[in-house]
């Protein structure tokens, strides 16, 4: 039996121990999913940013407000309510694709608009501050020529494999973009197609489909891309299997049914992958539209020894917006990441460059994904040409930064202010949060960023102006939306 001055001194002991624990968590507490805790709002200033039609705001930042008391909200006034004790999904980047078509456009234009072009794109404060970007392994169809790494059939020892080509235009082009962006740049990399020595087709256009025997020879073919990217101070940070999986194209393509990609990754590319010293790799499957996506995901992650190989999914927005879906991969594979892996607007035409529309597609786009559960968004090329190319099957489009290389002149089209709402406030690492609107005009979604700033971004598509309030934590502030714009709120 314990003596009253030892039952004395353990509860002293224990009560000692508890206080520590309790000012130990208070200093280093984390506001996770599903918490509240105290986001003083009081004093609190909201710096505010708008792109705006029949304006010559881009970007462009007005008057400061502060938040005041608000305890209740109206159901009358438009008012946007943020929760920053709720998070969601953990934010990783927003960027676009650095093609073939991009270097070669880039190196064709004067050397003060190829500066300009990096610090617009991935300067976070003279730019819009890209973290993301995807590359191309071997040609696609914006390539000026269709090429591949090894063109020696049968060498299933990849002997003559080699990546002179990138060497001339998109290597250098693409260490710039890591440099102008202080190498916070993730890269991720992408596959057309095998080379036609190794499809059904033997023909890298047209789809055609991987031949079983050169499955763990494709597989080595990452893992030697990876490594001559990396050699080359180019580090990948993931692939995807393969470009739209269900598409025969004119240009490169490959066909995979789910139960293909799935086989391949758990047969060959996941352990390829896993054994090589890039086993940190992350594998991103379908790399397609949406509307597909949860069946494609289905299939890869019911298999426990294919599943465990895969970050998550990633997918286009070219047949029907379907954002939905993104929702439903989200709740059904809470464990799977989601990324938008391409998009673009198209078909080009010189003189529709400024509509105001493309600019909208984006915005709505990126911001239904956003909420919807993605992690990250990536366009389709940087910059392109005053042709929408280079492109070796006339596929044109549109880019956010559009190079006249017979003028010299860089036109900003409105998809990259839209894309600069969100990439250049919402950081890498930032968590989105509770963000509801009683108002059906006003769209938005909010992050709360590793530096305890909140951006909030708003999109009216409408023709009228919204007054609203932002209001967190019994506090408010109120902020006008111009007919068809964006606006990024940053909360201090």
């Amino acid at each position: 039996m314990m003596k009253k001055t030892q039952i004395n001194y353990c509860c002293t002991f224990l009560l000692s121990i508890l206080i520590f624990l309790y000012f130990t968590s208070c200093d280093n507490k984390e506001v996770k999913s599903g918490e509240s805790g105290d986001y003083k709002i009081d004093g609190k200033i909201a710096e505010i940013f708008v792109t705006a039609k029949n304006t010559n705001h881009r970007l462009f930042k007005l008057e400061d407000k502060e938040f005041s008391v608000l305890n209740q909200p109206d159901e009358r006034i438009s008012t946007i309510i943020i929760d920053p004790f709720k998070k969601q999904q953990k934010f990783i980047g927003i960027g676009g694709a650095l093609t073939d078509a991009a270097a070669e456009t880039f190196y064709k234009l004067p050397e003060e608009k190829q500066n300009e072009i990096m610090t617009t794109y991935f300067n976070r404060e003279s730019g819009i501050g890209y973290t993301l970007c995807r590359v191309n392994i071997h040609s696609c169809d914006f390539s000026s020529s269709s090429y591949t790494y090894n063109d020696v059939e049968n060498d299933t020892l990849l002997e003559n494999f080699n990546i002179d080509h990138d060497r001339e235009f998109k290597l250098p082009f693409i260490k710039e973009a890591i440099n102008a962006s202080n190498k916070n740049l993730k890269i991720f990399a992408s596959p057309w197609s095998p080379p036609a020595w190794m499809k059904t087709n033997n023909d890298m256009l047209h789809g055609g489909k991987l031949k079983s025997e050169f499955q763990q020879t494709w597989a080595d073919y990452f893992v030697k891309f990876i490594d001559e990217y990396n050699n080359e101070g180019v580090p990948v940070w993931g692939i995807t299997v393969q470009n739209e999986p269900l598409a025969v194209q004119i240009w490169e393509s490959c066909i995979y049914t789910a139960e293909e990609e799935k086989d391949f990754v758990k047969n060959f590319l996941g352990p390829t992958l896993k054994k090589s010293k890039y086993n940190n790799t992350n594998i991103i499957i379908w790399d397609h539209n949406r509307g597909l996506m949860y069946q494609r995901a289905k299939t890869v992650y019911d298999d426990p020894e294919a599943s465990k190989y895969v970050w998550g999914t990633g997918y286009h927005w070219y047949v029907g917006d379907h954002f939905n879906n993104v929702r439903l991969h989200a709740e059904a594979f809470p464990d799977k990441n989601l990324l938008f892996t391409e998009g673009c607007v198209g078909p080009f035409n010189y003189d529709s460059l400024h509509l105001w529309k493309w600019g909208e597609i984006y915005g709505e786009s990126i911001l239904q994904d956003l909420n919807n559960g993605a992690v990250g968004w990536t366009d389709w090329n940087i910059l392109l040409d005053e042709t929408g190319g280079p492109n070796h099957v006339n596929n044109f489009c549109y880019a956010p930064i559009i190079g006249d290389t017979r003028s010299g002149e860089l036109i900003y089209m409105t998809s990259y202010y839209y894309l600069g709402h969100f990439s250049k406030f919402i950081l890498p690492g930032a968590y989105r949060i509770i963000c509801s609107s009683n108002n059906d005009d006003l769209l938005a979604t909010a992050f709360i960023n590793p530096d305890n700033t909140i951006a909030v971004v708003v999109l009216n598509l409408t023709d009228k102006s919204i007054t609203f309030k932002i209001w967190i934590e019994n506090r408010a502030c109120e902020a006008v939306s111009p007919g068809h714009s964006i606006m990024s709120i940053v909360i201090k």
